[in-house]
């Protein structure tokens, strides 16, 4: 707890989260902010839609070999993850290098069927060959960050 006297009775200070706690947030959301890092040493920011696999730790994205973020990654693979929680009291962060895969060059690839796992929801019956050919029209890859470090805070009680 920390005090302002001026201010009135203590408020919640900051908890550090446990390694499950970080882990099951990041297993909670779907959704994050992709920090990558330009060439002038300012990030660059994107949001993502991802998956989490605790267990090997290493999070995932489908993206377009044309993007700015791919070209970054390209020269340096150093990247991290941000992800709040709706209502902003706690967050975590995932820090780790980037590998990129090729991109998707026939349908029904390994890559491309990494891909079709990345999806939200899978296609409808009967579609997957023409989802897996759209990807490849579109040069999607997948980035795989293997995460290191993870950390985050939470402010219990607050508000």
């Amino acid at each position: 707890m920390t005090k302002n006297d001026e201010e009135g009775p203590p408020r919640p200070g900051p908890r550090t989260l446990s390694e499950q706690e970080l882990s099951g947030l990041l297993g909670g959301s779907g959704f994050g902010v992709l920090a990558t890092n330009k060439r002038s040493g300012h990030p660059h920011l994107t949001t993502m839609l991802y998956h989490w696999d605790p267990q090997a730790r290493l999070l995932r994205f489908a993206t377009t070999a044309d993007r700015v973020k791919v070209r970054h990654l390209r020269r340096d693979p150093r990247a991290a993850l941000h992800v709040a929680t709706p209502d902003h009291m706690a967050f975590v962060v995932a820090e780790g290098r980037a590998e990129l895969t090729a991109v998707t060059g026939t349908p029904g690839d390994d890559i491309g069927r990494e891909l079709l796992s990345l999806l939200p929801a899978p296609p409808p019956p009967g579609e997957e060959q023409s989802v897996l050919a759209g990807l490849v029209d579109e040069r999607r890859l997948v980035v795989r960050l293997l995460v290191d470090r993870l950390y985050g805070t939470a402010l219990d009680g607050a508000g």
